[in-house]
């Protein structure tokens, strides 16, 4: 009995984004560092561009017993030592820049064992700089023309990105000038910090190619870090109680002398409305310059957490990931400001990622703190490689097991990338000295395994419907609108009115801080007035500026209305002008179209011509051909007709000799049949005058003759017709008759067809055809295209009631029609005959007298009986009327 199986409830299906099918493995590059003594041991060889191979040290051979192994590894590119910082970028982190441009997102990883160099090939040095600031410098130099206005476009809370128009930016910018910020303004080059103030040759400088001048770009930065798999926001400036905050005038927050600075709070990981995966409450900085981005990557930098270990004297104590945010939006019809939709603004980003480096407590004699930090760190590389592998297996095998992205802070942060959000690349550092042997296999081991997860490629972002070129158009406009205005005795540009304008917006003082916490303040209020008043005479400043630009327009306007008055009667003038020529364009139009579809006509019946004489030209060919098949066939028949009438001629003497052979022997047969009537007629003869011999006796000395008895039946039937040569009385047992062989043999292919009612007689000459005859029972084509002679064998029963076989032979030859037809040339008779006749012994009538029957075979013997028997029947004739007349003993008178 079948027990019926539960049915389990299906797992809900976690939302999918809509992914390309193409999809991309992840690309991993290996980047080796020098050695730090020249003397040290090394275990890495770099064998080509894309190959490693590792050898064992030579302790860890004793160790194993002398087992030497070496084993190779291959990647998408392999950095050996002399590789600069540059020739890394552009490699690794320049495509990604190029896609961040384009809207679309990417990660770079850089992973591998502690005192690796994953801090340097991602920061960098004075000089050398890495991956980070060379991708922030090239993004600047890409889109540095065509940045907007600092909060133009402004991030919520929910990882999303509003607009904002130009008024509540200006507003924003002011307020945010009397608060206390992460950023300062951008710095000169005479004030950077040493630090990062020479990372980048001005002649390494990149550019992405294809930046869209329509849109308005925006670069938004946060730092944070995984440290014991919790976030902590590295931009966060919180060290002071922000409850009761007490400020100084400098707008600081004022500490008292037992104060204690409040520890960061750790953030927490959200999904937003696009189940993207973001550090809720983080600090999102809004960058214009390299610079500026630089100072707050140091600012942050200076926050994370190291620390001094046996193996490296700065090791990184937890995950950092530095993301860098480009908000781009579309510039309205007139190309002048930014489109008030917040929908239309496509955000991407670029997430740059320092893993901390695994590392054994056996070597680094870690204790307390480092000792839990360190596990922390291997337990969430431990879980990065378990998501990998699950990822693999899923792909390779078709499987659909659960990726525990939530194991770890890390991989739940970027499992987006994995399920096909943008790229992701992966820079393995290896330190070639031969301490490092083992952890380097095992992290050589899950790169090449990394290798083979593959990323669906993200989706184009959704382009803005409005016409190309409208910031060029917008410009054009205004360099004509100054040229006009400078003609007509304006201002001599736009420029010089917008710099006014702007300086005037510029110098609108700040708000002074309006919380009144006293009631006798008599500081805040008149301060506030007198801010207040020198806005208001500001803004009528700008409204007289505004009547006097509105006037000169006014007036310009009325001119232009009387000039395009007077030209509108030009352009009715010169349309009354088109309208004719447009007759006559039409006019000859027609005729072209006409002669156009005459053309057309002729070139369709020229090709229908060419068609039907190519038709003709093939039917010519193939008749031709066919001419010339059917001539050399008519030639092999004529041939073959040729050769036929000389065989059928050489058949004609063969059969003519044949029957002069045959005549001959008839005649001989003839000849030997008249002697044996004559011997016949010499014994009747012979016999009679015995007769009369005898009549002449007295008759007294004659015996009584006995009553002549009527001869059996046995005795009186006739022998069977003997052949044209007489046969001698055989004297002993009958001999068998040897088989001869037939005139059929030769050497061609014969076709032995035999009906299956044929019957086999041993003592029928039987033809001799060979062993590569073909037998059949029936007529078969496919036989007869083989063969080059026919045979049919026919029974039938002759009057005599023997078996006569009929041999029907004839030659096959092939027709016009590709079949075979056979012509008979030849009928050979084969018949069976006994070769011995009825007895002829002969015995004495007296004493041998059947009593009251009739008398038995052999009694009728007598002289006169026979001498009767002689003068009525005939040599060799059957017996006629004369036996019934004779057949009877005479009656002798009493």
């Amino acid at each position: 009995m079948i027990r019926p199986t539960k049915h389990k409830t299906p797992r809900r299906p976690a939302p999918k984004k809509q992914s390309s099918n193409q999809k991309d493995p992840v690309g991993v590059y290996c980047r080796v560092r020098p050695l730090g003594v020249e003397d040290e041991e090394c275990c890495i060889e770099v064998i080509s561009n894309t190959t490693i191979q590792l050898h064992a040290p030579d302790g860890l051979k004793a160790n194993r017993n002398g087992e030497f192994k070496e084993t190779q590894y291959s990647f998408k590119k392999v950095f050996c030592i002399k590789t600069s910082q540059m020739e890394l970028f552009q490699d690794v982190a320049k495509p990604l820049v190029d896609d961040l441009i384009h809207s679309k997102n990417g990660l770079l990883f850089t992973y591998g064992v502690t005192g690796s160099g994953k801090t340097f090939t991602m920061t960098g040095s004075p000089g050398q700089g890495g991956l980070l600031p060379r991708s922030l410098d090239m993004i600047f130099n890409s889109v540095g023309p065509y940045q907007a206005k600092r909060f133009v476009l402004k991030t919520d809370d929910k990882n999303g990105m509003e607009v904002q128009n130009q008024v509540d930016a200006l507003l924003e910018r002011q307020k945010r000038e009397n608060q206390p910020t992460v950023v300062p303004k951008t710095p000169s080059r005479q004030r950077l910090d040493p630090e990062f103030a020479d990372m980048i040759n001005p002649e390494e400088a990149c550019r992405a190619d294809g930046v869209d001048e329509d849109s308005s770009y925006s670069v938004f930065v946060s730092y944070i870090e995984i440290y014991n798999n919790y976030i902590y926001d590295l931009l966060e400036e919180a060290p002071y109680d922000p409850i009761k905050p007490k400020w100084n005038g400098g707008g600081t927050p004022q500490r008292q002398p037992n104060q204690e600075f409040i520890p960061p709070q750790s953030k927490l990981l959200r999904e937003d409305q696009n189940h993207n995966m973001y550090v809720a409450g983080c600090t999102e900085v809004e960058v214009k310059s390299t610079e500026e981005a630089f100072e707050v990557f140091w600012r942050g930098q200076k926050k994370r957490r190291i620390a001094n270990t046996q193996l490296n004297r700065e090791s990184s104590r937890s995950h950092s990931v530095f993301i860098i945010k480009l908000a781009q939006a579309p510039l309205d019809a007139d190309g002048d400001n930014i489109l008030q939709d917040k929908n239309q603004v496509n955000v991407s980003q670029l997430c740059l990622v320092d893993l901390a480096g695994s590392e054994r407590t056996s070597r680094t004699r870690a204790e307390g703190n480092r000792l839990r930090e360190a596990g922390n760190i291997n337990q969430s590389l431990m879980t990065l490689r378990t998501c990998i592998e699950v990822l693999r297996e899923n792909q390779m095998c078709g499987t659909n097991k659960m990726v525990p992205y939530r194991d770890s802070k890390v991989t739940h942060l970027f499992k987006n990338y994995f399920d096909g959000e943008g790229k992701v690349r992966m820079v393995v550092c290896v330190n070639p000295k031969a301490d490092d042997y083992e952890e380097t296999m095992l992290v050589m081991r899950f790169a090449e395994m990394t290798q083979e997860v593959e990323v669906a490629r993200p989706v184009d972002r959704p382009i803005c419907g409005l016409a190309a070129g409208r910031r060029q158009k917008n410009q054009a406009f205004k360099d004509e609108l100054s040229r006009r205005l400078e003609e007509r005795g304006g201002p001599v540009n736009t420029e010089s009115t917008q710099s006014v304008m702007h300086q005037l917006l510029q110098n609108l003082p700040p708000l002074p801080a309006s919380e009144i916490t006293d009631p006798h303040d008599d500081v805040t209020l008149p301060r506030l007035i007198e801010v207040l008043e020198k806005r208001h005479k500001i803004r009528q400043m700008m409204t007289q500026e505004y009547n006097r630009a509105a006037d000169m327009l006014k007036s310009m306007l009325q001119e232009l209305d009387s000039s395009l008055v007077s030209k509108e009667n030009l352009i009715q003038d010169q349309r009354g002008q088109l309208g004719e020529k447009d007759k006559t364009l039409h006019s000859q139009k027609t005729e072209i179209d006409r002669l156009e579809k005459k053309s057309k006509m002729l070139e369709y019946k020229i090709e229908i011509l060419q068609k039907t004489t190519n038709i003709y030209e093939d039917d010519k060919r193939t008749l031709q051909q066919e001419l010339e098949s059917r001539e050399q066939r008519l030639q092999r028949e004529q041939t073959e007709k040729r050769r036929m009438e000389q065989r059928m001629q050489g058949m004609v003497q063969d059969t003519k000799h044949k029957w002069e052979k045959e005549c001959e022997r008839r005649v001989c047969a003839k000849q030997l049949e008249m002697q044996n009537k004559l011997w016949v007629k010499d014994e009747k003869l012979k016999q009679l005058k015995a007769i009369v011999t005898e009549s002449k006796t007295p008759s007294d000395q004659r015996p009584a003759p006995d009553k002549p008895q009527r001869p059996s039946r046995e005795r009186d039937r006739v022998p069977a017709k003997r052949s044209a040569s007489p046969s001698p009385v055989p004297t002993g047992p009958p001999v068998r008759a040897v088989h001869r062989r037939s005139h059929s043999a030769g050497g061609e292919r014969w076709v032995d067809h035999k009906p299956s009612s044929n019957v086999e007689l041993d003592t029928v000459m039987q033809p001799i055809l060979g062993s590569n005859a073909i037998k059949v029972s029936a007529p078969s084509e496919k036989a007869l295209a083989k063969c080059d002679k026919y045979m049919l064998t026919h029974q039938d029963v002759a009057s005599d009631g023997e078996i006569q076989t009929k041999l029907i032979k004839g030659e096959v030859f092939k027709t016009r029609g590709g079949g075979q037809a056979v012509q008979f040339t030849d009928i050979e008779t084969l018949r069976q005959e006994l070769p011995t006749g009825p007895s002829r012994k002969r015995r004495s009538s007296e004493g041998n007298t059947a009593q009251g029957g009739d008398r038995m075979e052999g009694d009728w013997t007598d002289v006169e009986t026979r001498c009767s028997m002689a003068v009525e029947m005939r040599a060799g004739s059957n017996l006629g009327p004369g036996y019934q007349h004779h057949g009877h003993q005479k009656r002798r008178k009493p």
